[in-house]
């Protein structure tokens, strides 16, 4: 099937790992071109590097305020046009109501929430009909995980504020989009599972809850969010899609 993504061009933050990065790379694979973000210079020069030419790479931090500008002008800059945005970003630090300190949330507005904003809000005055805003999130989102309060707390907000988005730009032909993971093997998954005291055990309880019986690979991922940013998806905004392995139950 093709996608349509030849020659588009997004811009994906958090991309020097994880989802962020499995996304771009499947946008690349399927001939788009993209300019990824990530706080550690090194490792976005590795993974536009690892991307090849059509990826460009930006050393920015979320909750820059002169980020969301910053990375469309380099869109235009470096390929020529500016087609859509996807908004991924790292999970904030575990912990429960008691533990987390204001400290921490602070910080996690800041980049999780308030940065997503920005850069949505950016990119939304800068795209013309056809584009599109992404927005990685949670399963957090349906339901609350234990041990991730502040995600908990966040994460809902910021798909409320997607899905009014997707309401406002829907006239002007500009789609908003989420994607809400769950088990997916990625180092932040698998770090949250050695928090517990038997790693192998924990995996193993989390596989037997999901329909599918094992964790979703971020290629799956990245294929789901090529999809969903591509112009074969001209017809979906205002969606939370589930990727979990059919983890969620409900509609």
């Amino acid at each position: 099937m093709d996608l349509g993504l030849r020659d588009r061009v997004y811009v994906v933050t958090g991309a020097t790992r994880g989802l962020g990065r499995a996304a771009a790379r499947e946008l690349v694979a399927d001939g788009a071109k993209v300019v990824v973000t990530g706080r550690d210079g090194g490792r976005v020069a590795e993974a536009a590097a690892g991307l090849g030419p059509h990826a460009a790479g930006v050393a920015v931090d979320n909750a820059d305020e002169e980020a969301p500008a910053r990375l469309v002008a380099t869109a235009r800059e470096r390929f020529g046009g500016f087609d859509g945005i996807l908004i991924s970003v790292g999970g904030p630090p575990p912990g429960f109501a008691a533990d987390n300190t204001d400290a921490q949330w602070e910080s996690a507005f800041a980049s999780v929430f308030l940065g997503a904003v920005r850069l949505a809000r950016t990119a939304a005055a800068e795209l013309e009909p056809g584009g599109v805003i992404g927005f990685v999130l949670s399963g957090s989102v349906h339901e609350p995980i234990p041990g991730l309060t502040i995600s908990n707390g966040l994460r809902p907000g910021l798909a409320g504020f997607a899905k009014s988005l997707a309401d406002e730009l829907g006239p002007r032909g500009i789609r908003v989009v989420g994607l809400l993971p769950a088990r997916i093997d990625t180092d932040r998954v698998r770090e949250l599972d050695g928090l517990s005291a038997d790693p192998e055990a924990a995996r193993a309880a989390n596989e037997s809850r999901i329909p599918l019986r094992r964790y979703g690979s971020p290629e799956e991922f990245g294929r789901t969010a090529a999809f969903l940013l591509s112009p074969a998806a001209s017809y979906l905004t205002g969606v939370m899609l589930p990727v979990d392995g059919g983890a969620r139950h409900g509609f």
